[in-house]
């Protein structure tokens, strides 16, 4: 019993942390956006966490974990609707369901997860999308695409089956993100004035100290999101977790500000910022199989990867005002495949066999690298390419058609707060003088 306390505590600091996340991309997203589409921003980033908490509470949970039997296919399962924790003959609460957390704990720690898919494609479509077809795109993606993504790999479908393997969420919840916001940007087109005449025009964010809040908020945050995915207080491997994140979102940060100078000739912050953004989405995947240096490498990479995702996005004439698809769509495929390479290579002893956090072998080098090669990471970001880029294009498209997902010129230009919320971010005070 008091061993579950101490993980079930820890569980909901994690949980906390990972809630704390949504201001941290709220933040972020405002302030690399202009003032006038403010409120639209933030209207968006409540109603995703509101109605995804739900969403994931009435069907999203279920179709995460259906318990999928021996014969499954491993593909799709509903073990039904709403919550329903297990109990005892008593009517208690079944404290025996995990020795990690309790029922209601593990449903809330994966809800928070939920809805940062959404969150990502939030900011890629910013300033130009019609806010009524991004709820509803946001409604069919968090309550089922992502619950479905997951299900193949959290859930023990066929993913998890071939040795696909992503601790905390590279794939199965950047990535998820990152291809909608692809295919979404695509459908979209260009915010009006960011290519003229074949050329980039840079269009600023209007408050970039609030960005930089935004981030050092989510990685606050990511030490819930990747310390919470160890689903228990285990010290050993708690505290590899929390220093292998940290070593990579520094390296990430620090190598993308050095790239961003040889490439540009300027100290860029956006680029120092999604930088660590982009080491922390790399690390996601494997940062409990991870060493201090391999963590170091692929935060590394990470840092090289957004600055020239960012450009080639330019260059292909796609509009994406936060970075979104550089940091969670191509650090995250990174960081997935980066698993395949460098994982189980936190620890190891003299006989060349892996170590867990208590110092038990758990596994060969060679059975560590059969469980942990390259083919299963790379089916599994094939697998997830297909499924989010099908679906996000079949509902963009649908809505495209059917009630519109641009703002007209003149919403875009005057901006979306006043013309779909009625409001300003910032008003004007001006004393009555008379």
């Amino acid at each position: 019993m008091e061993l579950l306390t101490t993980n079930n505590v820890w569980m909901m600091i994690c949980t906390a942390l990972v809630f704390f996340m949504h201001m941290g991309f709220a933040l972020l997203e405002i302030g690399l956006t202009r003032q006038k589409n403010t409120l639209n921003i933030l209207f968006k980033n409540i109603f995703i966490i509101t109605v995804g908490l739900l969403l994931y509470a009435l069907v999203g949970f279920n179709l995460t974990y259906p318990g999928f039997g021996p014969d499954d296919w491993g593909v799709f399962g509903f073990a039904g609707f709403g919550l329903d924790s297990p109990l005892t003959n008593a009517g208690t609460l079944d404290l025996t369901y995990n020795e990690g957390y309790t029922y209601w704990t593990d449903f809330l720690f994966q809800g928070m997860f939920a809805a940062t898919a959404a969150t990502i494609v939030s900011g890629a479509v910013a300033e130009r999308m019609k806010i009524g077809a991004f709820m509803i795109f946001a409604v069919i993606y968090v309550g089922f695409v992502y619950p479905i993504a997951g299900s193949w790999k959290w859930g023990g479908g066929f993913l998890d089956q071939l040795g696909f393997y992503d601790f905390a969420g590279s794939t199965l919840v950047h990535s998820v993100g990152g291809w909608g916001a692809l295919v979404a940007v695509c459908l979209l087109g260009a915010r009006i004035g960011k290519f003229k005449n074949g050329k980039i025009q840079a269009i600023p964010g209007h408050n970039i100290p609030l960005a930089t809040a935004g981030v050092l908020i989510l990685w606050l945050g990511w030490f819930g999101f990747n310390g919470g995915s160890v689903l228990s207080a285990d010290p050993g491997l708690t505290s590899l977790v929390l220093v292998t994140t940290c070593l990579a979102a520094a390296s990430g940060g620090v190598v993308a500000a050095i790239a961003s100078t040889v490439v540009y000739k300027n100290l860029d912050l956006t680029m120092f910022l999604n930088g660590i953004l982009g080491g922390l989405v790399g690390i996601t995947a494997g940062a409990d199989v991870m060493s201090p240096t391999a963590a170091i490498i692929i935060g590394a990479v990470s840092g090289v990867l957004i600055v020239f995702a960012v450009g080639c996005i330019d260059r292909l004439k796609l509009d994406d005002p936060v970075g979104a698809i550089a940091v969670h769509l191509i650090c995250g495929i990174w960081g997935t495949l980066a698993v395949g390479m460098f994982g189980f290579s936190a620890v190891t002893n003299d006989a060349g066999e892996f170590l867990n956090a208590n110092g038990d072998v758990v596994a060969t080098i060679s059975e560590a690298a059969n469980a942990l090669s390259f083919l299963p990471q790379l089916y599994g970001v094939l697998a997830y390419a297909a499924i989010c880029t099908i679906s996000t294009f079949l509902i963009v498209f649908v809505l495209k058609k059917t009630m519109g997902i641009r703002v007209s010129e003149l919403e875009e230009v005057e901006g979306l707060d006043s013309h779909e919320h009625g409001m300003d971010a910032y008003p004007d005070f001006r004393l009555n003088e008379h």
